[in-house]
């Protein structure tokens, strides 16, 4: 971690709302995609709100639902490799 210098300014803003994005690229056969998804959320001015854990949160949800995609994309193409039998 770096040291702090005496005369550094230290931010004093306050976050309102926190986003993510998660997206990856996959090739299945001869074909490309590239799933995101991405979610903003609202920060409220509640006592006990844990940011770090707010963020932690959210990251947890975007890269669960491009998992979901990437899933899906996997059993249409099993689906589509089995159907071609």
């Amino acid at each position: 971690m770096a040291k702090k210098k005496a005369d550094t300014y230290e931010s004093k803003a306050i976050p309102t709302k926190i986003s993510a994005t998660s997206r990856i690229s996959l090739k299945k056969g001869d074909t490309f995609y590239t799933l995101e998804y991405s979610e903003e959320r609202m920060i409220p001015d509640l006592p006990g709100v844990n940011l770090e854990a707010e963020r932690k949160l959210l990251w947890d949800v975007v890269n669960a639902e491009v998992d979901a995609q990437a899933e899906e994309i996997e059993e249409l193409y099993k689906k589509e490799r089995f159907c071609k039998k």
